[in-house]
């Protein structure tokens, strides 16, 4: 299994994953980066609040970027007012 780095941006700021995540298989990569924005996106909701201008950004052990996923296409925004 290879060691993938899911670092939060905002495109000024970065929360940057210090311990990294354990991958099987890198075709999986998109399908845990997705989750992954879900899942922060569902709490920042919770919250009041979501930054659809935030994006994850995925990085290899020797720190190239593999993926990278905006908050924006990770969600469908229906508004039907």
């Amino acid at each position: 299994m290879a060691l993938y780095f899911f670092h939060l941006s905002d495109g000024h700021d970065a929360l940057i994953d210090p311990e990294g995540r354990e991958v099987a298989n890198a075709s999986e990569i998109g399908d845990v980066t997705l989750r992954e924005a879900r899942a922060m996106i569902s709490q920042d909701a919770l919250a009041g609040s979501v930054d659809l201008n935030q994006f994850i950004e995925v990085r290899n052990e020797s720190g190239k970027l593999i993926y990278q996923l905006a908050f924006r296409d990770a969600v469908t925004i229906l508004d039907r007012a």
